[in-house]
């Protein structure tokens, strides 16, 4: 590929760099609004999501003139194709991020309640699951990418055990409900930005092997 297109690639990578930074501290900012039922955070990651936006629809736009004009073969073009599902992957994690930080505003007009057990344990480790599995694209290392996707199983299973608790605490204390569901909702975003990070587990595998895995069990 000649120097233009390698010029478009650095640049592609660049700002595919930066939205993932800003996605990060979204999901950070945001699952720390609501363990510490802070407003002020809170409203920051839903104000930071519309900036979010301009940069994936950028991304998008750059990926498709690229294609357009370099009409790129195999492992190049799996590049691209990689970068757009990637980018998306990131803004719904964004969005997700900015729910959370909308039931951290809800708690905050309600009788507080304890934080359920174990969430920062699934919060830690969906954290993790995107970092690393950012980390696998950037370094292209599929083992790395086949260990997010493992872990996926684990945030499953956080997932499940917190909402039986919560239901549990819901029946015995049936005034506190609308706090309860709270969590409810947040707990299921975070579980659901785990199954993003694991989308960008498989597509880097597929990027670096040509191999699509996903609905494949990993060993």
């Amino acid at each position: 590929m000649s120097k233009h297109w390698e010029r478009d690639l650095d640049n592609l990578q660049r700002h595919l760099m930066a939205l993932a930074a800003s996605v990060e501290e979204a999901i950070f900012k945001g699952t720390r609004s609501l363990q510490e039922r802070d407003p002020s955070l809170a409203r920051e990651v839903v104000a930071g999501d519309s900036l979010i936006d301009q940069e994936e629809n950028y991304i998008e736009n750059e990926c498709l003139k690229m294609l357009a004009l370099h009409q790129p073969v195999a492992i190049d073009l799996r590049r691209i194709i990689v970068a757009l599902k990637i980018n998306t992957d990131l803004e719904r994690m964004a969005d997700l991020a900015a729910n959370i930080a909308e039931r951290a505003l809800d708690l905050a007009e309600l009788p507080r309640i304890a934080v359920p057990d174990k969430l920062q344990g699934m919060t830690d480790l969906t954290t993790a699951m995107v970092r690393q599995s950012l980390d696998a694209f950037v370094m292209l290392n599929a083992e790395q990418a086949r260990q997010v996707i493992r872990l996926d199983d684990e945030v499953d299973r956080y997932n499940r055990e917190i909402i039986e608790a919560l239901v549990v605490h819901m029946q015995q204390a049936p005034e506190q409900v609308p706090a309860f569901l709270a969590f409810f909702s947040a707990v299921r975003q975070l579980e659901r930005i785990a199954d993003h990070a694991t989308n960008i587990a498989e597509d880097v595998v597929y990027l670096i092997e040509g191999e699509i895995i996903r609905h494949h069990l990993v060993q």
